[in-house]
């Protein structure tokens, strides 16, 4: 394995930008402070939302590009963009008490249907590019956990945090991305939940921690993708600097 990248719960706020290449690839990791809130509420209103997270950073990306152009980037906008469509996901208990207590928002009085105030979101990256682009197409085939797991050195190695919100103290939201090397990507989402009364057997420690919590929950549903880099004359180049 080249590398391994996670964009999870961290409060750093120092700005700072990390570049690696290998072959004709680059990994960029951009870490900015946390936007201003008059940006916040202008984007809010640009987006149609009552209410955008506490600690949004807009300007936090993670981007791994193609010489040729075509790449595939996380950044906190976009993520955004896809909560509307995950509005009937979660359903959680306290959703009126987190309600009332934005209650003196401007914006949330303005609301006409229902939102969702966890910011759920089916953002699974954004891929860029002009005249050659990544495809995209279901598969069963599945990341290799036990390959991830194995000791090789790593070669990079960065945390991307696009934004964050504690809920009223109710949930923890996290994304995380990890690269292998073949001539294509293996891109997993899934959505998984559980009540609290479902893990009484669990330790209370374990519930902000993404990789130990994680296998606790209940599987809801899992998206496989196979993402196609397209054919140019780098990739035996690629393959060589990857195996």
């Amino acid at each position: 394995m080249l590398a391994s990248m996670s964009m999870m719960m961290s409060h750093g706020f120092k700005s700072s930008k990390q570049e690696f290449t290998f072959g004709p690839w680059k990994i960029t990791a951009a870490k900015n402070h946390i936007m201003k809130s008059k940006d916040i509420e202008r984007l809010a209103e640009e987006m149609n939302m009552p209410s955008l997270p506490e600690m949004l950073f807009g300007d936090n990306v993670l981007r791994i590009q193609h010489t040729d152009g075509y790449a595939i980037e996380f950044n906190a906008i976009d993520a955004l963009k896809r909560v509307s469509n995950m509005e009937d996901a979660v359903k959680v208990a306290c959703a009126q008490e987190w309600q009332d207590s934005r209650a003196d928002s401007e914006h949330s009085k303005e609301v006409v249907r229902p939102y969702n105030w966890t910011y759920t979101t089916d953002y699974r990256g954004t891929l860029i590019g002009e005249g050659v682009e990544i495809k995209v197409t279901e598969t069963a085939e599945r990341i290799n956990m036990e390959k991830l797991k194995a000791r090789e050195q790593i070669m990079f190695f960065d945390e991307v945090l696009l934004f964050e919100d504690e809920l009223h103290d109710h949930g923890v939201s996290m994304i995380s991305v990890k690269i292998g090397g073949k001539n294509y990507m293996l891109r997993e989402f899934s959505t998984r939940e559980s009540r609290i009364d479902e893990l009484k057997n669990v330790p209370a420690a374990l519930y902000t921690d993404p990789n130990e919590i994680a296998q606790h929950l209940t599987l809801k549903l899992t998206v496989c993708e196979r993402l196609e880099l397209p054919v140019t004359q780098c990739q035996t180049a690629v393959n060589k600097v990857l195996q």
